[in-house]
């Protein structure tokens, strides 16, 4: 049966010319499902999803055989994958957690979600993004202390007076 372009039966496969048949016991899957990752996605942060920095540490992320390209990725109690942490989710982990250095993230939560407007190679194809928790009404906040573990709240004063 010739086809003419642009009215190809439903069932009907170009290449071959021959028809398809389809199971109606089989479900349907996305494409994005057959994409593997050992790092979160950020179909793995929808909807937004609240974590605690468990610890962070540089892995080589290229595929077996391809030269090496070492990342820094943070873990979180809540979840087994790892973030690939970027500059701009870097630098606002540090302001959440008041410290720039990584040894004082342990045990800061963050929120991570999916936000649309990440670029990358100049189009926008969204990604994973973080940003602090909000308050329960009428709790204030707990920010953590520059230096060591211990959390303040957020309305508390801290003595500079005080040596230690």
């Amino acid at each position: 049966m010739p086809v003419s372009a642009g009215t190809c039966p439903r069932n009907f496969t170009p290449r071959t010319g021959r028809r398809t048949t389809t199971r109606k016991d089989t479900s349907i899957i996305n494409i994005n499902e057959l994409r593997q990752s050992n790092y979160l996605q950020k179909k793995d942060v929808e909807p937004a999803t609240l974590v605690t920095i468990k610890e962070i540490g540089q892995e080589n992320i290229s595929k077996e055989g391809a030269e090496p390209n070492l990342k820094w990725i943070l873990y979180f109690h809540e979840v087994d994958k790892g973030l690939v942490l970027n500059s701009t989710n870097g630098q606002i982990i540090a302001k959440i957690a008041g410290s720039d250095e990584s040894d004082d993230w342990a045990d800061v939560q963050v929120v991570l979600y999916h936000d649309p407007n990440v670029s990358f190679g100049g189009k926008l194809v969204g990604g994973i993004r973080v940003r602090a928790p909000k308050s329960a009404a009428g709790k204030p906040m707990l920010k953590p202390h520059r230096g060591n573990n211990r959390p303040v709240m957020a309305n508390e004063e801290e003595d500079e007076s005080i040596p230690f």
